[in-house]
């Protein structure tokens, strides 16, 4: 229970930390804005440069290695509450260890995404989606907040499946075409269309 709850919860924390903290100054805590908003999206664009260009800029494309644990802790804190409440601690460590795992491939996938080597992941589906996904985050920074599962792009109306408008975008074997389509889908459909495809690449992989 604790880990179907952990997946859910943390693509919700994933969503929050990424548009209220990575995109705008806290106060007067700005480093997470800084460093993401100010130079990871002004190095790695939705065009070419999504790809890393300069080998300098690798270290830009992860996290600092102490925000794991940092962001892992915060994560867990609403189920171990809920297991003190309960007296069930087996919810915590179900919550615990899925978050750990969501920052784990959350930083995985990012890092693929950025930095393609023909890895068997970036052959997958899933991946190619998720990285289409991402890329327009890159070309419209206040849509698709989420990088590993885009729940609450979804529910939180964030979810951009095609660019409004065409641009030059960045193009590989691991990158589907974002192009407006000349007849534009619903929503809906469009959505559908997203989840029938990470189905379909995933029995593929």
């Amino acid at each position: 229970m604790g880990s179907v709850a952990g997946v859910v919860f943390a693509s919700f924390f994933e969503w929050t930390l990424h548009r209220f903290v990575m995109h705008r100054p806290v106060g007067p805590f700005t480093y997470p804005f800084r460093a993401h908003a100010l130079v990871h999206h002004q190095i790695f664009r939705a065009d070419e440069s999504y790809h890393l260009i300069n080998e300098k800029d690798k270290e830009t494309i992860p996290m600092a290695w102490w925000n794991g644990p940092v962001l892992v802790l915060l994560c867990s804190v609403p189920f171990a509450a809920v297991s003190w409440w309960f007296g069930r601690w087996g919810f915590l460590l179900g919550g615990a260890v899925t978050c750990g795992a969501y920052y784990a491939v959350y930083e995985y996938l990012h890092w693929c995404m950025h930095l393609p080597r023909k890895r068997a992941v970036e052959r997958s589906g899933v991946f190619f989606r998720l990285n289409g996904h991402h890329i327009l985050h890159h070309r419209y920074m206040h849509k698709n907040f989420n990088v590993v599962l885009p729940l609450a792009d979804l529910f939180l109306g964030t979810l951009l499946l095609r660019s409004k408008i065409r641009f030059p975008q960045v193009v590989g074997p691991s990158v589907p075409n974002l192009q407006p389509l000349e007849t534009p889908k619903s929503m809906p459909r469009r959505f559908l269309g997203f989840l029938w495809s990470l189905v379909v690449g995933a029995k593929g992989t």
